[in-house]
Parts: C-alpha cells; sequence; structure tokens
C-alpha cells in the first residue's frame, strides 16, 4: 500500500510519498500556498501522480492535547480533502516533527538559509515515518 503524507502549512505544505509497498518514506514535494482552490487542486493532482492508496495528514495539537488555530486549519482542510478524494485519510499526530526535521536537516549539513522547502518536507517524512510504526490495528482512518 502506497501512503503521501501532508504536512500543511498557511504558506507551504510538505508532501511525502512511501515506496509502493508503504515500508519506507520518501521526501516529495513542496507546494506553495496560492489560494485553497489552487491549493487542492495541486494536491488532488499529487495523489493521482503517486498513485497513492491512502492519506496521511500531520495534525497538530497542543501539549496539552488541545486544538490551536492550526489544528483547526488542519481539519478544515481535511474535510475539503475528503470531499474531493475516497481514499482513506489517517490523521497523525505531528508534535514536533518540524523539530525533528530541522535536527535531521542540520545533521545532514543544512542551515536556516537553505533549508526552506526541504523542511516541510523533511517534517512529512517524519509525520510518514511516525505511521509507519503504528500497526495494522493503530492505523485508524477517518
Amino acid at each position: 500500500m502506497k501512503y503521501l503524507a501532508i504536512d500543511y502549512g498557511q504558506k507551504r505544505t510538505g508532501i511525502a510519498v512511501t515506496d509502493a509497498g508503504g515500508s519506507m518514506a520518501f521526501p516529495r514535494c513542496t507546494v506553495q500556498m496560492r489560494g485553497k482552490d489552487v491549493f487542492m487542486e495541486e494536491i488532488i493532482l499529487l495523489i493521482e501522480q503517486e498513485k497513492a492508496d491512502a492519506l496521511v495528514v500531520g495534525l497538530p495539537v497542543r501539549g496539552d492535547g488541545t486544538d490551536s488555530e492550526t489544528t483547526r486549519q488542519v481539519r478544515n482542510m481535511v474535510e475539503r480533502l475528503q470531499q474531493r478524494t475516497t481514499l482513506p485519510i489517517y490523521l497523525m499526530e505531528e508534535t514536533l516533527s518540524s523539530y525533528d526535521a530541522s535536527l535531521r536537516l542540520r545533521e545532514a549539513g543544512y542551515n536556516g538559509r537553505n533549508m526552506g522547502k526541504k523542511l516541510d518536507q523533511a517534517a512529512a517524512v517524519a509525520i510518514l515515518e511516525s505511521f509507519l510504526t503504528l500497526t495494522q490495528e493503530q492505523r485508524i482512518p477517518l
């Protein structure tokens, strides 16, 4: 099963994908926010191009488990996504995924100036890798 992960952001959204067997995560691209309709068209096109079987969306929650404004934005994006695709959608808590991604990129030699779009993709990879560690029973689609 091939998964496509989305690390949603107001300006940029990182995309990662798995191999066809759904065992390894790879950075795919970064989608620039140029309006909600254009954004959704680009995401749907990526889903089709990648021949994804399911989607994994990072859900940012506060440390106490409550929703933030960004959490609500992600939930709204997921609702719009559900209207455009019949694929299963999984929400994956993404606490510290961007922080983890920035550490990985720094270890790989990137710094603040040349991290840019790579950070969003790396965060999507981190979300997808966390998802892949779950058992089938723990993977519950919306």
